[in-house]
């Protein structure tokens, strides 16, 4: 009799378990699902308003796609104030650069600072975090003034070279490389005669590609939308950057102002980005897969 109520009361528990589970599984799938809606929304909106017209978008709020694509496609790609594809190329050489410099040199700073022992390791991690802290806006001031004196003004370098320091680009690999990268392996590598430099690239950087992945698509994000410091040394048409053109045909005059030119503008400055994560996310993937086989 005990050993049938003991096992009525399992069967109970499992059961009230299970419900659980399944409440709370249903539960994150709600979270999910909202969140994923407040991502798209907002895309499907700005798509639907670059269908419409200027007098349509004062309109206000609508969901219903209108016939304005192609008329807003054209105003925007042969605008005369602004050169929109040069722009876009202008944008992708800056933060294609910028991405791959600030992931390949953070990996190898976060290589250096795991895989060796000195005598000033620590004071060394310690100090890029403290740099990290610092904010950017504080030695802008100073930077704009040393790229006056050395003439490189409305020039790519000073929007390129900076991104080589990434503090947080160095921390996340910094973490990664602990948690992923056994110091055997390098060892190993040394042992056989495998230079640093190999061990690195042959290496550490196929381990490594889901954690670049990932930042490279936030430098990328981050360098494309970058708007104050091409501003600042950016004056030039042909050298202006994609966040900078579209600021200037906000601020333009009323009369030549089009709201369904710049929402356009807006879409098609998003694409460019869309594409790299495309590419990039099944680095991700790929990364992912291959260690939860491997555990």
């Amino acid at each position: 009799m005990a050993n049938t109520q003991r096992i009525e009361r399992a069967d109970y528990l499992s059961k009230k378990g299970r419900v659980m589970l399944m409440i709370s599984r249903i539960f994150v799938y709600l979270i999910l699902f909202f969140l994923a809606f407040l991502c798209l929304f907002f895309f499907y909106l700005l798509i639907v308003n670059s269908t419409r017209s200027h007098a349509q978008l004062n309109e206000g709020f609508s969901l219903i796609p209108r016939g304005n694509f192609l008329k807003n496609l054209k105003s925007a790609w042969t605008d005369g104030t602004v050169n929109i594809p040069r722009g876009m190329l202008n944008s992708f050489i800056i933060a294609i650069s910028s991405s791959v410099l600030a992931t390949y040199f953070s990996a190898l700073t976060a290589f250096g600072i795991h895989c060796y022992d000195f005598r000033f390791k620590k004071a060394a991690f310690t100090f890029i975090l403290a740099i990290m802290m610092i904010p950017s806006q504080i030695s802008v001031v100073g930077f704009i003034k040393m790229c006056n004196t050395f003439g490189l003004t409305n020039n790519y370098l000073p929007l390129i070279l900076p991104s080589i320091a990434s503090p947080v680009v160095f921390f996340y690999m910094k973490q990664y490389m602990e948690s992923i990268l056994p110091l055997e392996i390098v060892e190993a590598a040394r042992v056989d005669g495998a230079s640093e430099f190999y061990t690195f690239n042959r290496i550490v950087i196929p381990i490594m590609m889901p954690a670049i992945a990932v930042q490279m698509i936030f430098s990328f994000v981050a360098s494309w939308n970058n708007f104050f410091l091409p501003g600042m040394l950016i004056d030039k048409p042909e050298r202006k950057t994609v966040p900078i053109m579209i600021a200037a045909l906000r601020s333009a005059d009323y009369k030549k102002f089009d709201m369904g030119e710049i929402y356009m503008l807006i879409l098609l400055s998003i694409i460019p980005v869309v594409i790299v994560y495309i590419f990039i996310s099944k680095f991700i993937i790929k990364g992912v897969a291959a260690g939860s086989v491997k555990g």
